[in-house]
């Protein structure tokens, strides 16, 4: 399988501390891929890097382009896109304005597609097109924050916590989603502190801490781990390490 996302030996600091040391990953076509990890771990220290929001010393490649010397708008118009974890929507504009901002870069048909196909994928964001983002719940925002990113027509989908301070029924939808994504030809890179639903959803998995990549491997036996089980997943298990 060829990598639509290569990161290698990859380091960002602040300052002189280093939240993110020696990391490699990749990411294929129709592939979700999962960085699981407590608060803290680096999971969004290292998203922030790769779509160019913070300086990284080593090497990023996405659909064969080194992204080194290229811009945050750049890498959007490759097919690169994250979802932060504030969602950061205006708030005082409707869905569909916020919408609207995420196909900057688009032709007009294409707007008018990607209008079609965000709707189809959540309805409900149709129904409130014309209501203001701040007004919207918890869910829908984020159903938003995803939905503009996907007005873009990105190829790779970087989703920063999108479970958090949800309902279980939304969350359920929202992972839901991310599986159709990937169903669709979008793959998707997903930084999750909640390691079951991200476990079961996801094709490879990662685990993170304290700046570095601790496990990796296909999602099944990352959930199967003894380790894993016990400091992520809420319960000890009985068998044997599946790493």
């Amino acid at each position: 399988m060829s990598a639509l996302l290569s990161v290698a030996d990859a380091h960002v600091a602040y300052g002189k501390v280093e939240a993110v040391r020696s990391v490699s990953l990749e990411v294929g076509a129709h592939e979700i891929v999962t960085i699981i990890g407590a608060n803290g771990a680096g999971k969004t220290t290292l998203l922030n890097a790769v779509m160019g929001v913070l300086p990284l010393r080593g090497h990023v490649g996405f659909a064969g382009q080194d992204l080194a010397q290229l811009e945050i708008e750049d890498r959007v118009g490759l097919g690169l896109s994250l979802v932060a974890e504030h969602r950061e929507l205006f708030w005082t504009m409707n869905v569909e304005d916020n919408l609207l901002l995420g196909a900057f870069r688009s032709a007009r048909s294409a707007t008018a597609s990607s209008f079609e196909r965000v709707y189809a994928l959540f309805p409900r964001l149709k129904e409130r097109r014309k209501q203001l983002a701040g007004t919207l719940s918890g869910g829908e925002q984020q159903m938003l924050a995803m939905g503009r990113a996907l007005m873009g027509a990105p190829r790779l989908l970087m989703l920063d916590e999108p479970s958090l301070g949800l309902a279980p029924i939304i969350v359920a939808d929202i992972f839901r989603t991310v599986g159709e994504l990937r169903s669709a030809g979008v793959s998707v890179l997903l930084v999750e502190q909640n390691a079951q639903a991200a476990l079961k959803i996801a094709d490879r998995a990662y685990v993170m801490e304290l700046g570095e990549f601790v496990l990796q491997g296909p999602a099944r036996d990352i959930e199967r781990h003894e380790g894993v089980a016990a400091s992520y997943l809420g319960f000890q298990h009985t068998g044997e390490s599946a790493i």
